[in-house]
């Protein structure tokens, strides 16, 4: 059973993963607003929203490390050298980290952090470090950059390390990686220590309690997730040459829902990863291998691809806004449901409006200006693809 030679169909563009991006950067968005702890204890809606939100978080950011190594083999240029493609991959995400840590640093993190940490967090290496204190310093979310950092350093041995698979064994190195990925949570559980858990300015959250290094290992140590990133680009081999199995977007989505419901009744060091990646992988190329043959869908559509734009900018510059609401709100105080979700309503509407600022003023005069070809012409961001039809018997 063979597909037919992706070079024998147009490229096209991956608009519906664009638009699913601001999806994910959303999910997270809810899952740091339960652990603001803004709403009063008494109305039932923080225990509410930290149960319906305990993977959010998660799901976010195993879709944006799958979809990175997915998008990046999709759009990969043939004669496309290592250094300019980590120079465009750099200069498409530190300058927004820059400029977010920086407001970071003046807004509320300079007096806490030591310099060591914020040296750490510029340069993104903060999540090698299996430390609360550093991996999650200045701005939160920053640390899946981190991870981003070795993606990209090793994407170049990776992509030709997987061009090395015959198209018959890609599914077989697929579930070879999703089957590591599903036992990390074993391994951690095994082989590292219960203690020290998460605690102090945590209650009533769900990484209240559970243990720091292991929590570290399967969620923030970069060489683990990486099997995100492999999953991603071995599943773009799958679509590419043409070993794709069919699979509906609508099928793929339904799948991801249960993983995501079997989440909530996992213990948390399960729900990080272990029953969404796999689910996620399948929904991502679903989605890519549909609009190749020209199923866009709604997150396709020309506002859903915008904020797709904007997703990134949006997720590192969200939690800023929500510490600053907070702030504003009192650290100390609690508000009923209707204020507090009015709060949660403004915290949403500014970040959306900082993340277009970033995208229009720093993010894309970044590209224009630093990623080029030697030869001068702007490099592109991976947005196209070719097209190739389902496995045919």
């Amino acid at each position: 059973m063979t597909g037919v030679a992706v070079q024998d169909y147009p490229r096209s563009r991956l608009d519906s993963l664009t638009g699913a991006r601001f999806l994910a950067a959303f999910s997270v968005f809810l899952f740091h607003v339960a652990t603001l702890g803004l709403f009063t204890p008494d109305s039932g809606v923080p225990a509410v929203l930290t149960a319906a939100t305990k993977g959010m978080g998660s799901i976010g950011v195993s879709f944006f490390f799958i979809l990175s190594g997915f998008v990046l083999t999709w759009s990969a240029r043939p004669r496309d050298g290592y250094c300019g493609f980590l120079r465009r991959r750099l200069v498409k995400v530190y300058p927004n980290h820059l400029v977010t840590f920086a407001l970071a640093m003046l807004l509320f993190a300079a007096a806490e952090t030591p310099l060591p940490t914020a040296l750490a967090n510029l340069a993104l290496l903060q999540a090698w470090v299996p430390d609360p204190g550093t991996f999650l310093s200045v701005n939160g979310p920053s640390w899946s950059l981190s991870c981003e950092l070795l993606f990209y350093l090793l994407f170049p041995l990776l992509l030709a390390a997987t061009g090395r698979i015959a198209p018959r064994r890609l599914w077989w190195w697929a579930g070879g990686v999703a089957t590591l990925i599903v036992l990390a949570p074993f391994a951690a559980r095994a082989l590292l220590p219960a203690e020290p858990t998460f605690g102090d300015g945590l209650e009533g959250t769900v990484l209240h309690g559970q243990p720091i290094t292991q929590m570290w290992f399967l969620y923030v140590f970069p060489p683990v997730r990486l099997l995100d990133f492999l999953l991603g680009v071995l599943m773009a081999r799958l679509v590419l040459s043409g070993r794709w199995t069919g699979l509906k977007v609508g099928h793929a989505a339904l799948l991801t829902a249960l993983g995501y419901l079997a989440g909530l009744a996992t213990p948390l060091l399960f729900t990080v990863d272990a029953v969404t990646a796999v689910p996620l992988a399948l929904l991502i190329a679903a989605l890519a291998s549909g609009e190749a043959r020209g199923r866009r869908g709604l997150l396709g559509s020309p506002v859903a691809r915008r904020l797709g734009e904007a997703s990134f900018a949006f997720y590192l510059v969200h939690e800023l806004v929500l510490v600053l609401a907070r702030a504003v709100v009192g650290f100390d105080r609690r508000l009923p449901p209707l204020p507090g979700l009015l709060v949660v309503v403004v915290a949403f509407a500014v970040s959306l409006a900082l993340a277009f600022l970033l995208l229009t003023c720093v993010e894309r005069p970044a590209m224009r200006r630093w990623a080029v070809r030697r030869r001068g012409t702007v490099a592109a961001e991976p947005t196209a693809a070719r097209p190739v039809p389902d496995r045919s018997s």
